[in-house]
């Protein structure tokens, strides 16, 4: 591995004919596919077991007893955390380290800290699951799992601001990669907040539950504070050309930032209907910079994705509105627990896991060098999520407001429903990374 992540200085020596640069080219590709498909791989693990199974085992539990308290809530914190972080945060993880361009001509220090920072997010996260699970030792495992993840965004983060694109000159910098920072920001202050928190209630507390006032508050930082800008922005940089879209307007997406921003802050300080207010708006603002439901420029690039695609996509951002729309309406009754409980999950498995489907089943496969195992498969697993989600959020409005009972019925098929839909998405993944990569000759 090293005689080829150290070409900077091999090619400062000497000059390489063109075949031996291919050959270390190539190379270091096949690295990097595979430091992405081991990113991936874990957060696929994280979302089918610690994070789906759980959250469907959580589901039959309340739906059989028509009571949410019925579940420990440290059981239902340890799913999101597996769902938020496991899942998604290991996917970002592994995406931006394999786009980072300085490690394409990296030496063996720098990619190692790609291992490490692998290392480090797993354990945290895995330690993180099993304390609030099993609560063993939590006083010291609970501020140790939240260290260890702190301490690989720092690593990944030092690597992503040393960078130095070459070549660069005067070009104007895309107003996406600043809604990517505000992301960046977003999950540094989550692990922060999360780590002040664990060590709170190591110190003070008598289990490793989050209380339930910090809980809703933080689950703002965590999916609009972090995870909605990271979409905004990749979809600012990804949907134009994907979706053959307009010039993404800018501006309006960084006042969309700065609006979203503020609904976190407001989430924070308690004030709910100004949280609700403000983040509508922040994504009725990006829903207009990025030109979803207006007339495409040119036709959409589906090749290599089921031609359904940029429907869905669309789809997913119609469920961000609806999450922003409930949230409204929670912050506006006295007892909105299956209103607030249906807009997480509108945004969490509506926007958020959608465009993972969509997005991920489109790019993850080419980026490590694949194509997607079955376009039909996308299709089926992007439309039973749907399907699973329309179920959940609107039975959970309808059994936990008390309008009508049957709906906890419900609840135990929309999560069975789901866990189909991530299985069907990590087995097209699992198969298209086992495919062996075209075979290209110098």
């Amino acid at each position: 591995m090293s005689a080829f992540l150290t070409q900077n200085e091999e090619e400062s020596r000497s000059p390489l004919v063109p075949a031996e640069i291919f050959r270390i080219n190539a190379a270091r590709e096949n690295v990097l596919s595979r430091l992405l498909m081991l990113y991936i791989s874990t957060g696929l693990f994280f979302m089918l077991l610690p994070g789906t199974f759980l959250g469907v085992w959580n589901l039959l539990a309340i739906s059989s007893s028509h009571a949410a308290t019925t579940v420990m809530p440290t059981w239902i914190q340890a799913h999101g955390h597996a769902q938020i972080f496991g899942w998604i945060g290991t996917f970002i993880l592994g995406i931006g380290f394999y786009s980072l361009p300085k490690l394409r001509r990296a030496h063996p220090f720098e990619m190692s800290v790609a291992w490490a920072t692998w290392g480090l997010w797993t354990a945290g996260v895995t330690l993180r699951w099993l304390t609030n699970v099993y609560q063993w030792h939590w006083r010291a495992l609970l501020p140790l799992s939240a260290a260890l993840e702190l301490a690989a965004f720092v690593i990944f983060f030092r690597t992503i601001s040393g960078h130095r694109p070459q070549d660069s000159g005067k070009e104007k910098v895309g107003e996406w990669i600043f809604v990517v920072i505000a992301g960046s920001v977003g999950l540094l202050l989550t692990l922060l907040v999360n780590l002040g928190a664990a060590l709170f209630l190591a110190l003070t507390g008598t289990s490793p539950e989050v209380p339930a006032g910090f809980d809703q508050s933080f689950l703002v930082l965590q999916t609009w504070g972090f995870l909605v800008p990271f979409v905004w922005g990749f979809s600012a940089k990804w949907l134009p050309t994907f979706l053959g879209l307009r010039p993404v307007r800018g501006r309006v997406l960084l006042l969309a930032v700065a609006l979203n921003s503020l609904g976190v802050l407001a989430a924070f300080l308690n004030r709910s209907p100004v949280a609700a207010l403000f983040l509508l708006a922040g994504i009725t603002f990006a829903v207009y910079a990025l030109g979803l439901f207006q007339l495409p420029e040119r036709p959409p690039k589906i090749r290599g994705a089921h031609i359904s695609f940029p429907s869905f996509v669309r789809i997913a951002y119609v469920w961000a509105l609806v999450a922003a729309g409930l949230g409204i309406w929670a912050a506006s009754v006295i007892r909105p627990q299956g209103i607030w409980g249906a807009s997480r999950h509108a945004l969490t498995a509506g926007f958020l896991a959608t465009m993972v489907f969509a997005i991920g089943q489109r790019v993850l496969p080419a980026f490590a060098g694949r194509s997607l195992f079955s376009t039909k498969l996308m299709f089926v697993a992007m439309l039973v999520l749907t399907a699973g989600c329309l179920l959940r959020v609107s039975s959970e409005i309808l059994a936990y407001q008390g309008f009508f009972r049957p709906a906890w019925s419900w609840l135990p098929l929309s999560a069975v429903t789901e866990m189909i839909a991530v299985s069907l998405f990590a087995i097209n993944l699992f198969l298209s990374f086992a495919r062996r990569p075209p075979s290209v000759s110098a």
